[in-house]
């Protein structure tokens, strides 16, 4: 009698432990899907004009804000020591490597936006609108004056 109570009480076990492991499973699932949906992570920006991989674009957040940073770049003729020429504000005479181009962006719904991004070729801020997509694979940057319907959108590839 009691070898069968000992048999139930191990598959009563086996059943709990394989109900946690989905429970659990299901918990890390959703955690990597909302990691998908954020733009935190590095970003392969492309040049508008020649349709090639131009520099790497590091995105994190602190306290709400996010902010990004050119951590490469990767154009055939980059140089490190390269520093923003253009630039009116304190990044001026900065190395463009290392600059922070994203700043003050913040979550709203399922965009990110409220800051603003450099464009370091001319030296002028823009408003800034960060949309991921395609499951997390791409971001949709959005540069823009005024409102968003006055810019351009560039689609930069999530680094694995």
């Amino acid at each position: 009698m009691m070898q069968i109570s000992n048999a139930t009480s191990w598959r009563r076990l086996g059943a709990q432990a394989l109900v946690a492991v989905a429970l659990l499973g299901g918990m890390a699932k959703t955690a990597m899907a909302a990691d998908e949906n954020s733009p935190v992570g590095v970003w392969k920006t492309i040049d508008d004009a020649t349709g090639k991989p131009k520099a790497l674009v590091t995105i994190s957040e602190k306290d709400g804000e996010y902010v990004g940073v050119i951590t490469k770049g990767l154009g055939p003729n980059d140089d490190p020591e390269r520093v923003c020429e253009k630039c009116t504000d304190a990044r001026k005479g900065q190395k463009m490597l290392g600059m922070q181009i994203i700043r003050g962006i913040k979550k709203d719904g399922d965009e990110y936006s409220g800051g603003y991004i450099l464009d370091p070729e001319n030296g002028k801020d823009y408003r800034c609108k960060l949309t991921v997509i395609d499951g997390g694979k791409k971001l949709d940057v959005r540069g823009f004056i005024g409102i968003s319907l006055i810019g351009r959108t560039q689609t930069w590839i999530r680094e694995q």
